[in-house]
């Protein structure tokens, strides 16, 4: 089997995927959702508006996936920010696979890593730190905080679909 590799030779992943990132044969490609490619170039605003819809549409992997590729080409005042939501969305994509332990812990990861972008000293702070892009962080980590409580204390047993889908912007 040989791997898709870029110019450079690093590995990509052009396997079709479904929606919650799991790989599927390659003759199953019409089924799959489509990836995201390993060095997409986006912007803050678009890869806010473009992972707000895939959360909403119940694709957290593939939201991940866009917000990897915004923390690897974000200036270094921003890491942080991306790194934690892409955790997040990382931790949405193990409960809905039902993996309750992977879940918690990289919600609470996630979440811990967001509140490091905000509380990084600075002139962009306040509205700034909690507005970047539009998105609403105090809601993003509120939703992170309460999901790894109530799965933590009920497991993923009951929760509702809505309860997995958090929105990213305000």
């Amino acid at each position: 089997m040989t791997r898709d590799r870029d110019p450079a030779g690093r590995p990509r992943n052009a396997r079709p995927r479904d929606a919650l990132g799991r790989p599927l044969d390659r003759s199953a490609a019409e089924a799959g959702q489509a990836t995201v490619p390993d060095d997409l170039p986006i912007t803050g605003p678009d890869a806010a508006r473009l992972a707000d819809q895939l959360l909403r549409e119940g694709r957290p992997f593939h939201a991940h996936e866009v917000l990897e590729a915004a923390w690897k080409s974000a200036p270094p005042s921003e890491r942080d920010l991306w790194q934690g939501l892409a955790q997040i969305a990382v931790g949405l994509t193990h409960a809905r696979r039902g993996n309750a332990r992977g879940a918690v812990a990289l919600l609470r990861r996630g979440a811990q890593r967001v509140r490091a972008y905000q509380d990084q000293p600075g002139p962009a702070s306040g509205p700034v730190r909690d507005q970047p892009y539009g998105m609403d962080i105090p809601a993003v980590l509120a939703a992170a905080d309460d999901l790894a409580a109530r799965i933590e204390r009920h497991g993923l047993g009951g929760l509702p679909p809505v309860g997995l889908t958090p929105r990213l912007l305000a």
